[in-house]
């Protein structure tokens, strides 16, 4: 069995391709200098040369705020290259792993994880382009691709959230971080190991939609606070502010837990807490 693995060079793509390298798998790993998703000639080349079995889409246009004045290109990376690695998969025989996001859910008025089945309902650009990349890959490969959605990423390639904290625990007094905002913090090696687990169970009988973030809630605080305790530092040097503090041009989800419920289909565990996730990982990222 072959896999593919686009974005391969982004924080997720990195850690796809290590985990299914750590298992023995026969890996393609293209980033986005060997792959330009939206080129329909590119497409038919890479998979004319490596013959994939399974493909992992990671390749995206992940700039939140930049997609609200650019959504024309977000669109043409976020929907027209999975639609296309769809129809090389329908061509060639091949499955398709598609990585989407929490941003297709309102992230308003929700008190418990949206299910994987809930009617998506994006407020940005860049949850609409997400969106119609989703389902341009169901459509075109209703009983061999999955799309897995995440959220709140942190690993130990590229910037996240949980390696900025680090930095600014060392060089500032007090950091303020918002705490009206609650999702799921997730470790990037966790979900490449969820996908690595789908991949081979993917067909007629299982596919669709998958949610892909660790267990548990928390605010950004919350995580902040976690992060300074975990090493060493006194969680009270953070200190909870609004959204209102901090204003986007892209609205951010006041509420964005995603619930786990179909994992059980595919005979696996819901995945672990957050917070067992970030103990695990911060060793590794921790400069």
């Amino acid at each position: 069995m072959r896999w593919l693995v686009t974005g391969a060079g982004g924080m997720l793509g990195q850690d796809v391709v290590d985990t299914l390298r750590s298992r023995g798998a026969d890996v393609v790993a293209l980033d986005r200098a060997a792959l330009d998703v939206t080129r329909p000639d590119a497409v038919e080349a890479a998979f004319a040369e490596h013959h994939p079995d399974l493909v992992v889409n990671c390749a995206a246009y992940t700039a939140v705020d930049d997609a609200e004045t650019d959504e024309e290109r977000a669109l043409c990376v976020n929907a027209d290259g999975p639609r296309l690695l769809a129809r090389a998969c329908t061509a060639s025989g091949a499955r398709l792993l598609h990585v989407s996001t929490d941003y297709v859910f309102s992230g308003t008025a929700r008190t418990s994880p949206y299910p994987e089945d809930l009617p998506p309902a994006p407020r940005t650009a860049y949850g609409r382009t997400k969106l119609a990349g989703e389902r341009a890959v169901l459509a075109e490969l209703p009983l061999t691709s999955a799309v897995v959605r995440t959220a709140w990423l942190y690993g130990v390639h590229g910037r996240s959230f949980v390696r900025t904290m680090l930095g600014l625990e060392a060089r500032r007094d007090t950091v303020d971080v918002v705490d009206d905002q609650r999702g799921q913090p997730t470790w990037s090696a966790d979900v490449a190991a969820r996908i690595a687990d789908l991949g081979p169970r993917l067909g007629p009988a299982l596919h669709g939609v998958f949610h892909a973030t660790n267990s548990g809630e928390a605010t950004w605080y919350d995580l902040a606070r976690e992060v300074f305790g975990a090493i060493g530092a006194d969680p009270a040097r953070v200190r909870p502010t609004s959204s209102a503090a901090f204003p986007r041009p892209a609205p951010r989800p006041a509420y964005s837990a995603l619930a786990h419920g179909r994992w059980r289909e595919a005979g696996l565990p819901p995945p672990r807490d957050w917070r067992a996730a970030l103990h695990e990982a911060l060793p590794l990222i921790r400069p």
